[in-house]
């Protein structure tokens, strides 16, 4: 039987000693050396021959690393453990870099979530499982290997559906591409809590960079309403929907997103008193917000369950393939 060996790359590094603590089973021991040059190294400190292996690593930018650099950093680590014998290699990435440009808007555009994946075959990785990418079909279409986007929806959910017991809940997508998302929520909520939640959408055209729409298809008059995206960046998007919806007579404004990005201007977009409260998954850590107003109302859910329940069925794949 194949062994499990779970390793965190850099600053994943709490994230994968909190999947290999859901699992039951110490985090691999593994080197990384910076060189003077701007080069790198990293290396497992013992055989990997023959194990099943599972690597994580959120490919976001943060202070000491672009998302470029994270990303060669898993790769070169993912081929020195294909080189070291490996069974299987798994990439554990709960933020996917470049995963929104999986397909071409302009002409000439490229589409990089394929060309990503081409670079995670081309060092011989047989699975990469993600936590909510922005289209899951074109995800699992970018790889010939097995890409699994796996959902934070269950996880809060249920954290959410606390908070609103009792309460007349609207869902509401920001704009018409996150429909289909809000409405996957809505249904998850419902069930949680155990009667009807109902959907609304907030008007968004983008132009030029330039967004517009003030439009709000939504019963919000004194109800709780929840807006859902996949994603927070600047926060601009999320407060137009906020906004909207107290103007509309919302009680109460909560967002979720499984990333919290929190990039340029979303510490001041999101401390705005539209806003109740964010729920965001510990894919991206909140650091951009360190000190602000906007921190004090971010909740930040651990998604170690998810990775550590998928791990286990992998595993358990891995092992009936190889008793055939």
């Amino acid at each position: 039987m194949s062994e499990i060996k779970l390793y965190g790359l850099g600053a994943s590094r709490p994230q994968a000693q909190a999947i290999a603590t859901a699992l039951g089973i110490a985090l691999s021991a593994h080197e990384e050396r910076e060189f003077d040059d701007g080069e790198h190294k990293a290396r497992p400190l013992e055989s990997v021959r023959g194990a099943d292996i599972y690597v994580v690593h959120s490919l976001y930018a943060d202070a000491g690393q672009s998302v470029n650099d994270k990303l060669c950093r898993l790769l070169f680590f993912l081929a020195a453990m294909r080189d070291g014998g490996a069974a299987r290699l798994t990439a554990i990435t709960p933020y996917l870099c470049y995963a929104r440009k999986d397909r071409r808007s302009k002409p000439h555009d490229p589409v990089t979530t394929r060309y990503v994946a081409q670079l995670f075959e081309a060092v011989g990785v047989n699975g990469v499982l993600a936590l909510d990418v922005h289209n899951p079909a074109a995800f699992e279409n970018a790889f010939r290997c097995c890409a699994e986007p796996l959902e934070a929806q269950p996880l809060v959910a249920a954290r959410l559906a606390a908070v609103l017991s009792g309460l007349d809940v609207t869902v509401l997508s920001p704009d018409n591409g996150g429909l289909k998302r809000a409405d996957a929520f809505r249904r998850a909520l419902t069930d949680k809590l155990e009667r009807p939640a109902t959907l609304g959408q907030m008007e968004k055209w983008r132009s030029a960079g330039v967004v517009s729409g003030e439009a709000l298809f939504a019963e919000v008059a004194g109800r709780s309403v929840v807006i859902v995206d996949d994603l927070i960046g600047t926060g601009t998007t999320l407060l137009r929907a906020a906004r909207a919806a107290r103007e509309a007579g919302a009680q109460a404004v909560y967002a979720v997103a499984s990333h919290g990005l929190f990039v340029g201007p979303a510490a001041r977009e999101l401390a705005d008193p539209a806003l109740d409260r964010i729920l965001v998954t510990d894919s991206v850590p909140p650091f951009r917000l360190a000190g602000s107003t906007a921190a004090d109302r971010v909740e930040v859910l651990a998604s170690a369950p998810l990775f550590a329940q998928a791990i286990r069925r992998h595993h358990a794949c891995s092992i009936s393939a190889s008793a055939i």
